[in-house]
């Protein structure tokens, strides 16, 4: 069973940053495809950036574009999230999950039944 344990959110201002982690167990990274969902109160899951497993191939949503960074380190088993220049709007928990393509991460709300807790991410203004 593949498992994944986010981390790194917290209560941040209008321009800082945080980098979230998220640890894998069950296979190792250098099989999987991941990517980070966030959801806001009353909404799905988002796709906000996936990363590929074989290639160095990775995609972002347009409202992060420029701001966010996806990366991995496979002897970690770790994928982060770099977040810089956060936002008011960027406020969620976020989640990170296995992906079958890396455009699953264009999905409105996308379906998945191993759901971790996430990491709460608060921007004030």
């Amino acid at each position: 069973q593949v498992q994944f344990v986010e981390s790194g959110g917290g209560l941040v201002q209008s321009g800082s940053s945080l980098r979230l982690s998220c640890v894998v167990s069950g296979l190792g990274l250098e099989y999987l495809a991941v990517g980070w969902f966030r959801q806001a109160p009353g909404k799905g899951r988002e796709g906000v950036s996936c990363i590929g497993s074989t290639h160095d191939i990775v995609y972002y949503a347009e409202s992060v574009k420029g701001r966010f960074t996806i990366s991995r380190d496979n002897a970690k088993n770790t994928v982060y999230l770099q977040m810089n220049s956060l936002r008011p709007e960027d406020t969620a928990v976020y989640y990170c999950a296995e992906v079958s393509s890396i455009f699953k991460c264009r999905d409105k709300n996308y379906a998945y039944d191993g759901w971790g807790q996430g990491t709460q991410v608060t921007v004030s203004t």
